[in-house]
């Protein structure tokens, strides 16, 4: 056997005469020992190739370093020039924490599959690692999403937007299409924040209500504007639990889902007729624009009208603030950047073998997003004085007023 390649079947037999896992004698502390030297001989190749001094291999070190799987005697790979200095352990190093792990993650959470992981593995370093060695690793990330999902929240948040993204989980031994609902928030700072993520096969009052109790009960205690996308039983449980939370619906959803009940030759005439209903400067020119719509168009798409109507109330509320309040509450496109991002990391999955294997993918993309998000929206000073304007004394204690 190839000394690069990992001997499963020993391993194995080790594990049924009763090996530890971990520790010096551990079954896969070996194979931490060929990861590690097999990624410092990439470093070596990659130095000796860019030295623009004549150099070459001088042999090999070795020292016992110790690490989570176990204690061994790592060989580290040595240049006659001397000018090698290897980042994974460094030569006094004597200690290897989770380089190597954090290494699979971080591919992990790109979107990489299992197999892409161990092919690039291999590709790279030479070694063969097991998908399922692979999937025990990236179960490191469960503790931390768990852990991310109880945190502390923030008491007030000025905006909140919700959405479901939807996907392919195993339940009961065969593949259920599942909602992801995303809880993503403006902070006081201006910042973006996702409070959580829930898995669900429907929702319904009953549903939100649990999230919403969660929310409250991880130190949530007002939300001025929730933006949302028709979803069902939502404003009656957020009332339950924050009264006084004003709901806006999607208008980009309520005008793609308005355009599926109208014929397709008709989507220009029907669209120039619509836009002074949502693009208008107050409610009541835009209720005028709606009675004008329904003049036109109530006959041949009564379902159309009548959906707007119904929904009049939650779809009218951007119109009390001004520009900077509407262009923020208007769509919950900031949202589905988000879920944009999940698309990326999940599209070469075609289904998850339960929950939590996707929450921890998701997870780790958040992480990642979230990385972007140091700065304020734009104009936030002068939203943030408007918001505290029009929600008089909800935010006086938050912002020390």
């Amino acid at each position: 056997m190839d000394k690069n390649q990992f001997d499963y079947n020993e391993a194995l037999e080790k594990l049924k005469a009763g090996k530890p896992i971990t520790g010096e004698d551990g079954v896969f502390t070996p194979l931490l020992k060929q990861m590690a030297e097999a990624l410092l001989e990439g470093e070596a190749e990659a130095h000796l190739a860019s030295d623009p001094e004549p150099n070459r291999r001088n042999g090999k070190s070795r020292k016992k370093v110790k690490s989570g799987a176990g204690t061994f005697e790592l060989e580290t790979p040595r240049d006659r020039a001397g000018t090698f200095e290897p980042q994974l352990v460094k030569k006094r190093q004597t200690t290897l924490g989770n380089e190597i792990e954090e290494k699979i993650i971080g591919l992990y959470g790109l979107g990489n599959s299992y197999r892409d992981i161990a092919g690039h593995l291999k590709e790279l370093y030479g070694i063969e690692v097991a998908t399922g060695t692979i999937s025990a690793i990236t179960d490191k990330v469960i503790p931390l999403v768990k852990e991310w999902q109880q945190r502390p929240l923030d008491g007030h948040y000025p905006f909140v937007w919700l959405d479901a993204i939807h996907y392919k989980i195993r339940e009961n031994s065969r593949y259920e299409t599942k909602a992801v609902y995303t809880v993503l928030a403006l902070n006081l700072e201006g910042k973006k924040e996702v409070l959580g993520l829930y898995v669900a096969e429907s929702e319904g009052a009953n549903f939100w209500l649990s999230v919403l109790t969660e929310l409250n009960n991880r130190g949530v205690e007002d939300i001025l504007i929730a933006s949302v996308d028709g979803l069902k039983g939502f404003p009656e449980a957020i009332n339950a639990i924050f009264p006084q939370t004003e709901v806006q619906l999607c208008i980009v959803h309520q005008i793609r889902n308005s355009l599926r009940y109208v014929a397709s030759k008709n989507h220009k005439a029907f669209m120039a007729d619509l836009k002074p209903v949502y693009r208008a400067a107050t409610r009541g020119e835009a209720e005028d624009a709606l009675d004008r719509l329904e003049a036109v168009w109530g006959d041949r798409y009564p379902i159309v009208i009548q959906s707007w109507r119904n929904k009049w109330e939650h779809l009218s509320v951007y119109f009390k603030y001004p520009e900077p309040i509407r262009r923020v509450i208007y769509t919950t496109n900031s949202i589905e950047a988000v879920h944009r991002q999940f698309r990326k990391l999940t599209k070469t999955k075609g289904g998850f073998p339960n929950d939590m294997s996707l929450l921890k993918l998701l997870y780790l993309g958040i992480q990642n997003a979230s990385k972007k998000w140091t700065m304020p929206i734009q104009n936030w000073n002068l939203t943030l004085s408007q918001l505290a304007i029009y929600f008089e004394g909800r935010l006086d204690a938050a912002l020390d007023l």
